[in-house]
């Protein structure tokens, strides 16, 4: 059963928090894609995730690797930033598909740019800047289960 769910969340605290709250909801075997413009709190909100599931000390993007692998207690975590993904075969290449197991949580950062090559989320999250006439910037939080 689908649901969808949306918070307003009013700075970088508060988006870090929400990853934190939303790791509690995830298990392993499990894929979550993360939308959003630059700079609307992906990789923030990712760090938040991997705080709440125990990762002690820095999280970084993964912008330039394409994946930071994360080992945990009890499972493994990938972080995906494909912004500069551009080909197939290097997916393949580099074995990532081997990462999506029932033992790992692999969180996906724009997971368009992979086309078909990624399995299905279980949660889908679009991240996106709000300004409410002031000049603190907030975000907007919706997640998508399926």
């Amino acid at each position: 059963m689908a649901s969808h769910f949306t918070l307003e969340l009013a700075d970088e605290a508060a988006t870090l928090e929400a990853g934190r709250t939303f790791a509690k909801q995830l298990n392993p075997g499990l894929v979550v894609y993360l939308h959003g413009d630059l700079g609307a709190g992906k990789t923030t909100f990712a760090r938040g995730v991997l705080q709440g599931l125990g990762h002690v000390g820095k999280v970084k993007s993964p912008t330039y690797t394409l994946v930071e692998p994360y080992a945990l207690a009890e499972l493994n975590v990938y972080h995906f930033d494909l912004y500069r993904f551009i080909d197939e075969n290097e997916w393949d290449i580099a074995g990532f598909s081997e990462y999506f197991n029932n033992s790992s949580i692999c969180m996906v950062e724009w997971p368009e740019k992979a086309g078909n090559i990624l399995p299905s989320p279980d949660f889908d999250i679009k991240l996106s800047l709000s300004n409410n006439g002031s000049q603190e910037v907030g975000r907007t939080l919706n997640i998508f289960a399926r």
